[in-house]
């Protein structure tokens, strides 16, 4: 088992980017995460069905999130994260490839590991394991224990992509695939694709000036008239079916 569970976005400040997302996509924040803290960030999580929406932001200087805002031109997508069966395999396969961990997390319950985006390419990428039900809306340590109460679907209910941009995005998809383990198809749009248990992972050429990284998120929207409604309203760019949240494009499907 394979799936997104968690897309991570960046902030300069988090309560503006939180309150936007929120308001824009019809979500509600379940969780504050202090293990961040350790790294110089407060965050907030948002559940968009049984998947997580992550915002976090600098709050001291010298994180690495910070110099990321900094590169990147400001805030936007950070790290792709991925629910697996068996960390232990994954850990070993990281080991053969020589891609280095930059992250090693373990709660007990919860452990994954934080890819070094110098191995990867395209975004930081992260693959957790957690005890209990593997369910698609099973347990997520990152997201607090009563996350469930938190889910609103009226407007948004999965995320079912993220797009990772690159100048050769067919060397990006080649690599990821090897590291997933999973092979490289091509999606609709004629860009190479990975698919995941819930989700695919996209590889599209960088057209936005901002270089490679993590460009976009679909979502599927149970209100999308709604949500481009509302994005409008705050002055927000909409593009067609897109609004961009948080330096982020979200698609809505």
């Amino acid at each position: 088992m394979l799936r997104l569970r968690q897309i991570c976005l960046v902030a300069g400040e988090l309560a503006p980017a939180v309150d936007e997302l929120a308001a824009v996509l019809g979500l509600e924040t379940c969780f504050h995460d202090p293990a961040v803290a350790k790294y110089g960030l407060e965050n907030a999580l948002l559940p968009v069905g049984g998947n997580f929406l992550e915002v976090v932001a600098p709050v001291q200087e010298g994180t690495a999130a910070g110099r990321y805002l900094d590169r990147r031109g400001g805030d936007g997508g950070y790290i792709v994260i991925l629910q697996c069966d068996d960390i232990e395999d994954r850990r070993a396969r990281m080991a053969e490839l020589g891609v280095r961990v930059a992250n090693a997390l373990d709660y007990g319950d919860f452990v994954g590991m934080q890819l070094h985006p110098r191995d990867t390419g395209g975004s930081m990428l992260e693959t957790d394991w957690n005890d209990g039900s593997q369910a698609a809306d099973g347990p997520w340590h990152p997201a607090g224990s009563d996350w469930q109460a938190a889910v609103r679907t009226e407007w948004t209910t999965a995320m079912t992509a993220a797009e990772l941009q690159s100048d050769d995005p067919a060397a990006l998809a080649a690599r990821w695939a090897e590291i997933l383990d999973r092979p490289v198809g091509t999606g609709a749009d004629g860009n190479p694709e990975i698919q995941l248990d819930n989700a695919v992972l996209r590889f599209a050429a960088a057209a936005d000036g901002r270089g490679e990284g993590l460009g976009g998120v679909d979502l599927q929207a149970a209100d999308a008239a709604a949500i481009l409604a509302e994005a409008t309203a705050r002055g927000l760019p909409v593009a067609g079916d897109t609004v961009t949240l948080c330096g982020t494009r979200f698609r809505l499907t």
